[in-house]
């Protein structure tokens, strides 16, 4: 089975844990039976791969995404990076085209592209497995999934199916609509439809050149940024005559909001909080160091990280978007592809960063122009290299590196540091890269 996860968006409603690099899909909130935590990305991959050991599974994402991948997934996954935010059509095709051009899958195989982010148990991959199946049959160009509703919602479109079969021709589409009217539809036997569908990879490359002048994947590549933006229910969905859809009736919930999400947690409490005996329905989700305590309060949502803290009432908590908009504030956490890091100090001149290597990896060899570095080793043993001297380091090892010095640093062990930077100018932007 071939599986595109569609990964893009800043997750902002799901602030102050999400934002521009983060986004919500890497949040490690979900418990598992080991007593750890794993996030959206990390729980779907794993539940594919459950149902199917040898799926090809391909994340179609930005630039900004591309390391809190590798770090919660590793490299074996496929990514297909945009360059640029150009809606699902461009992102679909680009994706296919990946496949079909650095992958060398053959494009009589079908796809299945879906969002990365549902909450879901394994009957929707078992479901996924059976959608692929009915695309490689070729009775339709596209097989969508839809799903049943459970209430008259009014955040998804609608798709009215034909007559009540398992799978059916699709009669038409319907746009997000009002309570009263998803009653309406409901009651004609439609379905909600939540992006989920399969495909030949020809279907969409064929379609893709008539609505694109490109030769290959690297073409389209290079071209993406000239590319207009429309969706791909809007560009193709909409536009296909044959069509069917195959009902799901298990779980399925989209968590976009903090409201949905606490109800998908297991533990009312993430990280450090205390809640007293009076609460009720109260959710607290913690990244600092130091304890949250909640007193006597009722369907409330409290988060806290380096990037701000939420209190809010659950309901009120949907509609968290526009406050955000409003916020400056530069990233204050991170996941690189080589570990993560966390700044807890900025000064006019300086600022103080907790930076932590995974075991076997290293940062880029680089160097900045406009400020100095100082290295303290807290814990784990790896290697720095300062303008090609190598110096084996441990605990208490400080290292010094002045602008315009070439720097790295290598971790044995799990490796964590207190980086100091200090400069009148300190930018995400000053950074030049080498080959070591």
């Amino acid at each position: 089975m071939n599986i595109v996860l569609l990964s893009g968006g800043s997750g902002k409603r799901l602030w102050p844990l999400s934002n521009d690099i983060r986004s919500k899909q890497f949040i490690k909130i979900f418990k598992t039976d080991d007593g750890n935590y794993e996030s959206m990305v990390q729980r779907v991959y794993r539940q594919i791969k459950k149902v199917d050991s040898e799926a090809t599974v391909t994340i179609a994402t930005s630039k900004t995404q591309v390391s809190a991948i590798h770090n919660q997934l590793g490299t074996d996954v496929g990514i297909s990076i945009e360059p640029c935010r150009r809606d699902t059509f461009p992102a679909i095709a680009l994706a296919t085209a990946y496949l079909v051009d650095v992958q060398g899958v053959d494009p009589e195989e079908s796809v299945v592209v879906c969002p990365v982010d549902p909450y879901v148990e394994d009957d929707y991959f078992e479901a996924l497995k059976a959608l692929s199946e009915q695309a490689d049959k070729g009775e339709a160009n596209l097989t969508l999934m839809g799903i049943e509703p459970t209430y008259p919602s009014e955040k998804y479109g609608y798709i009215i199916p034909k007559d009540s079969n398992n799978i059916s021709e699709v009669s038409t589409f319907k746009e997000k609509p009002s309570v009263e009217v998803a009653q309406d539809y409901i009651s004609q036997g439609a379905l909600w439809n939540g992006g989920v569908f399969a495909y030949k990879l020809k279907y969409v490359l064929d379609k893709a050149h008539e609505l694109i002048d490109f030769t290959d994947y690297k073409d389209l590549y290079n071209k993406y940024e000239t590319l207009n933006k429309i969706s791909f229910d809007y560009a193709v969905v909409e536009k296909e005559s044959k069509i069917q859809v195959m009902r799901f009736k298990g779980q399925w919930k989209d968590l976009g909001t903090w409201n949905t999400l606490t109800e998908a947690m297991e533990e009312s409490v993430v990280g450090k909080g205390i809640l007293n005996d009076k609460c009720e329905g109260v959710h607290i989700v913690n990244e600092m160091d130091v304890p949250v305590l909640a007193m006597g309060l009722r369907d409330v949502v409290i988060s806290a990280s380096p990037e701000g803290i939420l209190v809010s009432d659950k309901e009120q908590s949907s509609y968290i978007k526009p406050f955000v908009d409003g916020i400056e504030q530069q990233i204050m956490f991170a996941e690189k592809s080589w570990g993560l890091f966390k700044v807890i100090d900025v000064e006019n001149s300086s600022v103080t960063i907790k930076v932590t290597l995974n075991p076997g990896h290293s940062m880029n060899y680089h160097l900045h122009r406009n400020r100095d570095e100082v290295w303290v080793v807290i814990s784990g043993t790896g290697k720095a290299v300062v303008d090609g001297k190598e110096q084996m380091i441990k605990p208490g090892d400080v290292i010094t590196m002045k602008a315009g010095c070439k720097h790295t640093v290598f971790a044995d062990t799990e490796l964590k540091l207190i980086e100091v930077q200090l400069g009148e100018e300190i930018t995400v932007q000053d950074k030049e890269k080498f080959p070591l």
